[in-house]
């Protein structure tokens, strides 16, 4: 537990975790644009649609930053460097996939909302984004690969669920899909590469066996997290699960909604399947 990072470690072979559903926003943010207008960018609650997994031994990260405030699912060459009032010291990335996200406004500091809304009416300091990766983005990233290290040493294998949300319908700056109305869920595994096809496939096949509409890798295929932590070649198996908003909060007020209970009972079902699953008895 840091400051900044919630960390439960586990003893099951499931780790989980939330980079996105932080709200505590810290004073040198110094935005300009209204706070409920800035706090549509969370994933609100996700943290307490799966409160119930540490009990069951499932190993648990929380941001408790905004991501507004540094996009831990980012990693930390995605610098804007529009933002900055001096050169950025550090490598900076050259991906042309990466950089459409960083002219979105969405690289690890954020420059704008998902609409398109300037988040700052200043200039930001080295200094400044260098703390904001020491005192969040290192201790998030050192409890994600702690807890995937530990569960794989325990089990020989590991199973990652990147938690996220998202919006009913896609905003103009927040994905290269605008207007596009989302599925219940989006699984993604960056196309195979970061879990089995088999155990992302067990996954999509549970949640529509409950009623839901779920896509797979789209729009959304997973971003660092997954990358950086999934190698199903080595049993270490990462996998970005997005939730639509609709199902369980007013995406206006932010408030939950009576969805919240059924969608959370769900969440509940799907890990005592993932609980119960080894990997390496899953057929191709």
């Amino acid at each position: 537990m840091t400051s900044s990072v919630r960390y439960l470690p586990g003893a099951t072979a499931l780790v989980l975790d939330s980079p996105h559903s932080g709200t505590a926003y810290p004073k040198d943010f110094a935005y300009a644009c209204d706070l409920p207008v800035l706090r549509r960018a969370e994933d609100t609650h996700v943290d307490k649609l799966y409160d119930f997994a540490p009990a069951l031994g499932v190993g648990w990260v929380e941001a408790f930053f905004p991501r507004s405030y540094l996009d831990a699912n980012r990693d930390t060459t995605e610098v804007d460097v529009s933002l900055l009032d001096e050169d950025w010291p550090g490598p900076v990335s050259s991906d042309e996939k990466v950089l459409g996200k960083v002219r979105l406004g969405k690289g690890l500091i954020w420059r704008t909302t998902d609409d398109g809304l300037s988040i700052y009416q200043r200039k930001l300091g080295v200094a400044e984004v260098q703390a904001r990766i020491a005192n969040c983005w290192q201790p998030y990233h050192a409890a994600v690969a702690q807890a995937i290290a530990d569960a794989h040493a325990r089990h020989g294998y590991s199973i990652h669920i990147n938690c996220h949300s998202m919006p009913a319908i896609a905003s103009s700056n927040a994905t290269d899909f605008p207007g596009e109305a989302h599925a219940d869920f989006v699984v993604g595994d960056r196309d195979g590469s970061t879990a089995a096809a088999p155990l992302s496939r067990l996954v999509c096949e549970h949640l529509r066996g409950l009623g839901y509409s779920v896509a797979y890798n789209h729009p959304y295929k997973g971003v660092e997290l997954v990358r950086r932590y999934g190698a199903p070649q080595q049993q270490r198996h990462s996998i970005q699960l997005e939730i639509n908003r609709k199902l369980y909060m007013s995406e206006e007020t932010l408030e939950i909604n009576d969805g919240f209970a059924p969608l959370k009972s769900s969440l509940q079902s799907l890990v005592q399947l993932l609980l119960a699953t080894d990997p390496r008895s899953l057929r191709t």
